[in-house]
C-alpha cells in the first residue's frame, strides 16, 4: 500500500518512512511538493492545521495523503509555542532561534513540564477522512543537550530515558514520540482497510 505525505521536513520524512516500513506501507513524499504553494496555516489548533494542510495537498495526489501539524506545548507558558512552534521566534526562524526564545521565556520558571503533540490528518481528493493524535510528556531543560533530532528535541527531557530527545537515536525516540504515536495510529488504520 502507498500513502503520500505532505512534508518538506527531512527529519519528519525519515521518521514517517521508518514507521511505514514496519507495516509494509510505502510512505512517499508528494511529488512536486516544492512547486505547490503552501496553504496558510490559519488554524488555532494542531487538528485544524493538519486537516487544512491534508485536504489542500490531497487535491494534488493520486491517492490518500497525510499531513501533520506538531509542536511543543509548555505548561508554564500556557501552551506556547503550540501551533507556532516552527515559527516561534519569527516566520523564518531557525531551530536555534526558537530554542533560545523558549529558554528566555522560561528562564525563571520552576514548572518546566510540557509535551510534544502531533496530529496527523488523512485526506483524499480534498476531503479530510480521519485525524490521529499522539503526545509525549516531558520537561524543558535549562540548556540544549545532544546533537540529534531537530526542533526542540535538544531541550526536551524525557524522564524514562534519563536524557533529552537530542541525545537518543532516532529509532529509539520514534518508539515513544508524539509523531511515532500518531503515525502508528494512522498506519494501523490504513492496514486495517
Amino acid at each position: 500500500m502507498k500513502v503520500y505525505c505532505a512534508t518538506g521536513n527531512p527529519g519528519k520524512l525519515r521518521e514517517f518512512r521508518l514507521a511505514g516500513e514496519l507495516l509494509d506501507i510505502d510512505v512517499e513524499p508528494l511529488p512536486n511538493l516544492k512547486n505547490i504553494p503552501a496553504p496558510e496555516e490559519t488554524g488555532a489548533t494542531f487538528e485544524e492545521n493538519a486537516s487544512l494542510k491534508a485536504a489542500y495537498y490531497s487535491r494534488f495526489a493520486d491517492g490518500p495523503l497525510f499531513a501533520d501539524d506538531s509542536g511543543l506545548e509548555v505548561d508554564a507558558l500556557h501552551g506556547e509555542p503550540g501551533v507556532y512552534s516552527a515559527r516561534y521566534a519569527g516566520e523564518n526562524a531557525t531551530d536555534d532561534q526558537n530554542n533560545a526564545l523558549l529558554l528566555e521565556r522560561l528562564k525563571d520558571q520552576p514548572n518546566r513540564t510540557g509535551r510534544f503533540v502531533c496530529v496527523i490528518a488523512l485526506a483524499e481528493a480534498g476531503e479530510t477522512r480521519q485525524l490521529f493524535r499522539g503526545t509525549v510528556e516531558g520537561e524543558i531543560l535549562h540548556e540544549t543537550r545532544g546533537p540529534g533530532g531537530f526542533g526542540y528535541d535538544p531541550l526536551f527531557y524525557y524522564p524514562p530515558f534519563g536524557c533529552s530527545f537530542g541525545e537518543v537515536e532516532g529509532e529509539r525516540k520514534f518508539q515513544v514520540s508524539h509523531r511515532g504515536a500518531a503515525l502508528r495510529l494512522l498506519l494501523n488504520y490504513l492496514s486495517s482497510k
